[in-house]
């Protein structure tokens, strides 16, 4: 006997999908640390040397790299980071579209 299995389309956000507070700004947090360490990674650098690009301790660097501390940062911050790594950061503020029912936060690479 096949066993049925359900499965749901996700919304694109795994955070809203498991209903945890706070889930926009955990997906903008991942996606940006996502793309730091993708730059870190490209560049070669060894965390000693990312930790003095950023301006943080070598563990925070690390903590990045996990993406499991990323409580300690905000958007700022990482959006600062990028900015540290030669990066243009851009936000663009637009009204909603129709098929939404509130405004949704994208990040765009």
């Amino acid at each position: 006997m096949k066993e049925i299995i359900e499965v749901e389309k996700s919304s694109g956000n795994i955070f809203a999908d498991l209903e945890l507070p706070d889930a926009k700004e955990m997906y903008v947090k991942a996606v940006l640390a996502m793309k730091i360490t993708e730059i870190l990674k490209q560049r070669k650098l060894t965390k000693p040397q990312a930790a003095e690009i950023l301006a943080v301790p070598q563990n925070r660097v690390a903590g990045l790299y996990s993406g499991r501390q990323l409580k300690g940062f905000s958007i700022d911050k990482l959006m600062g980071f990028l900015t540290k790594l030669d990066q243009d950061v851009e936000i663009t503020v637009k009204r909603k579209a129709r098929t939404h029912s509130a405004g949704e936060i994208r990040v765009a690479m």
